[in-house]
C-alpha cells in the first residue's frame, strides 16, 4: 500500500509520474531497495524486473547519461561509449546529486533536475511489469516497459 506521507524525494517522483498521466503508486518500504537484489526481495519479483537507474557521464562533454538496466545485467561501458562516440565513466555521487537531484541508491528514471539522455536495457522489455527506484533507498514503483520508455524518452538498446 502506498504511503500517504511520502518523503520529499519520493513525492517528487510521484508528482512526475502523475504529470505523465500514470497512476503508478510510489511505495516507501521498511526494507532497503538500494540494490537490485534487495529491491527484488522487498517487492517479491525477479532481479531482472528491477530497473537499475545508473548515471554515467561523457568524459569529454561531462554530459549526464542515464542507463536504465535490468537488475540482472551489467552495463557494457565500452559499447555505450562507441554508441555515443565519446568515452563514458560512472558518475560520482556529487555529480549524480547535482544533475538529477537524487542520491545514488534511489535514482528514479524520472523527476530529474534536467533532461538526461537515456538508454533502456532491451532485456527490460521482456517483462509485463518492472519496478523502479522512486527517489530514496526505500521507495519503488511498478510500471510497464512501455510506460518506462514513454516517461524517459529512452532509446532501447543492448547494454550488456
Amino acid at each position: 500500500m502506498a504511503s500517504t506521507n511520502l518523503s520529499p524525494s519520493a513525492q517528487r517522483v510521484q508528482d512526475a509520474l502523475k504529470a505523465f498521466g500514470l497512476e503508478c503508486a510510489v511505495l516507501e518500504l521498511p526494507a532497503s531497495t538500494r540494490t537490485a537484489r534487495e529491491a527484488a526481495q522487498a517487492v517479491g519479483c525477479q532481479v531482472g524486473q528491477i530497473v537499475k537507474s545508473l548515471v554515467f557521464k561523457g568524459r569529454n562533454t561531462q554530459s549526464p547519461i542515464l542507463i536504465v538496466a535490468s537488475g540482472s545485467n551489467r552495463v557494457n561501458e565500452k559499447g555505450i561509449a562507441e554508441m555515443l562516440c565519446e568515452p563514458v565513466e560512472k558518475a560520482d555521487p556529487d555529480f549524480v546529486r547535482v544533475r538529477t537531484g537524487f542520491a545514488i541508491g534511489g535514482i528514479p528514471p524520472v523527476g530529474h533536475l534536467e533532461p538526461l539522455k537515456t538508454f533502456i536495457d532491451e532485456d527490460l522489455m521482456a517483462y509485463q511489469e518492472i519496478w523502479a527506484a522512486a527517489g530514496t533507498p526505500h521507495a519503488v514503483f511498478k510500471l510497464s516497459p512501455a510506460d518506462l520508455q514513454m516517461i524517459t524518452k529512452g532509446q532501447v538498446i543492448s547494454i550488456k
